[in-house]
């Protein structure tokens, strides 16, 4: 393990594709980056890892020509290099694939790929050279598609390579992918890793940003830690391990991450009976969730989880079926009415559905309560908001500049936050979560399963999808297990384990 601190290696290193130098960057009130170093070498996957608000978003920008640094240096192929824009980025050869899909989904798919570097022939786009090429691209990340297809029409995680054959058909030397197995299934994540695979022996370098560090493990080369805007450390392919990759960017055990505190459930929170959802119309499901009662959803992508919570909480219609809280009936496709009667959802993409990214940290975290706490049922209450800010911020632990700042500005471990705080500021009986921890570092997951567990704790029941198996196994009480839209069985804590969990999902 090499940490900052450690003297430089003696042996002769291969020369370097990408070299960012003492690299700074700092946003009003906020430091993103303090004098941060990397190196990517030719054909190696390096991994790069960290707390949300470490500083890897910005530095990956930085490196593709979204930001510039307020102070040091890039080099590409020992050659000093300033990007101005994401275009002189890509001309050198460096793409982004961004979390956060960057794709116009009213336009086909080969139209997307080389969107702004349409081939053409005396000034009329070459749609036949277009389509051609943009099949390759397809069957080089396992997608056997029309190129005619619309994006509008896949689902999220073919969207997410379809982004991925886009950044190969420039030919790039440096791909840079932000969270990219975030939105995919468990084949499509192995077609993934694959892709990598034959990219680095192409010579191709890919630097992998991900909170999976099981993935990291499998793929990486090295690993480069960031944190709080500074270079934390960096392993060598034979010193890549869960723990010392925490070690390095929290200081902490991650054994102490599913830790709950026992206590006793209740009586009934939450009923669902015969409920039938628009997405599976052939399919009735029905349950009950106790109070402090944690009960998780699994399944494999596409079984039908989200759907299920949507229609429990009234944004999707119920083609059948009752739902009842806390013993009261809930009509259907009113989430009004489940929000008075103590339920809250925190949705599975939080940018589009749980936030408002143009409005204060402050003000999301408010948002939910706003009919509600209304001065004669008109105006924003601003007192309430500035309390609810100050109490959430504090126990959330909100990592902001102040009440004021944009939320959009904030990590997506603290985004993710000001969503639950939204919530909580209801004091709901029933929690609905989609999701929960997608997209967020291993600290600020830590911080929302111990939020969790306090819930429960209070007797708030927790109902929640995940595509993770470890958070599956760790915070739940309970496992309804989901395929094509069907509860196919339930699992007792003692029951829990991902043999059981997949047997159920895959039948």
């Amino acid at each position: 393990m090499h940490t900052k601190q450690d003297s430089p290696t003696q042996t002769v290193s291969p020369p370097l594709r990408l070299h960012a130098k003492a690299i700074s960057k700092r946003f009003p009130g906020v430091v993103a980056l303090d004098n941060v170093s990397l190196e990517v070498f030719p054909g190696e996957v390096l991994a790069v890892v960290g707390e949300n608000g470490a500083g890897k978003s910005t530095l990956m920008k930085i490196l593709a020509g979204v930001q510039s640094p307020d102070l040091g240096q890039l080099f590409l192929e020992g050659t000093p290099v300033r990007f101005q824009s994401v275009e002189d980025a890509l001309d050198a050869g460096v793409a982004l694939i961004h979390q956060e899909l960057n794709l116009s989904d009213n336009l086909d798919i080969a139209v997307n790929i080389f969107l702004g570097r349409e081939p053409n022939h005396l000034g009329w786009i070459d749609r036949v050279t277009v389509e051609r090429e943009s099949k390759k691209y397809l069957q080089q990340v396992g997608l056997n598609l029309s190129p005619k297809m619309l994006v509008r029409d896949l689902p999220i995680g073919q969207q997410q390579l379809v982004e991925i054959a886009k950044a190969l058909s420039i030919n790039a030397r440096v791909l840079i992918m932000d969270e990219p197995t975030s939105s995919l299934s468990q084949k499509e994540t192995a077609t993934l890793m694959a892709v990598i695979g034959q990219l680095r022996q192409q010579g191709v370098s890919i630097v992998y940003i991900s909170h999976r560090l099981k993935e990291v493990e499998e793929i990486a080369d090295r690993v480069a830690v960031l944190r709080d805007g500074k270079n934390a450390g960096s392993l060598q392919r034979d010193e890549i391990s869960h723990q010392t990759m925490v070690s390095l960017m929290v200081g902490r055990d991650v054994s102490r991450f599913y830790q709950r505190n026992p206590h006793k459930p209740g009586g009934i929170a939450l009923q669902v009976d015969n409920l039938r959802t628009t997405a599976w119309p052939r399919h009735t499901n029905s349950f009950r969730i106790l109070k402090g009662e944690i009960v998780g959803i699994a399944g494999l992508v596409g079984a039908g989880r989200s759907e299920l919570l949507r229609a429990i909480f009234g944004i999707d219609n119920r083609l059948a079926g009752a739902v009842h809280l806390n013993g009261k009936p809930l009509p259907p496709a009113t989430s009004k009415e489940a929000i008075r009667a103590g339920m809250g959802l925190v949705p599975e993409d939080r940018k589009s559905e749980g936030l408002i990214l143009e409005m204060s940290v402050k003000e999301n975290a408010s948002l939910a309560s706003l009919p509600f706490r209304a001065k004669w049922n008109a105006f924003i209450n601003f007192q309430d908001e500035k309390e609810i800010f100050e109490k959430f911020s504090k126990s959330l632990n909100i990592r902001c500049s102040g009440a004021n700042q944009l939320v959009g500005l904030l990590s997506g471990g603290n985004q993710q936050k000001v969503v639950l705080a939204k919530w909580l500021a209801m004091n709901p009986s029933v929690l609905l979560l989609d999701e929960p921890t997608r997209g967020i570092d291993i600290g600020a997951k830590e911080e929302i399963y111990h939020l969790i567990d306090q819930l429960a704790s209070q007797g708030v029941s927790i109902l929640f999808a995940s595509s993770e198996m470890e958070e599956i196994i760790g915070i739940s009480d309970r496992v309804l297990v989901m395929h094509e839209g069907k509860i196919t069985g339930e699992l007792l804590k003692d029951q829990i384990e991902e043999e059981a969990v997949m047997s159920l999902a895959a039948q």
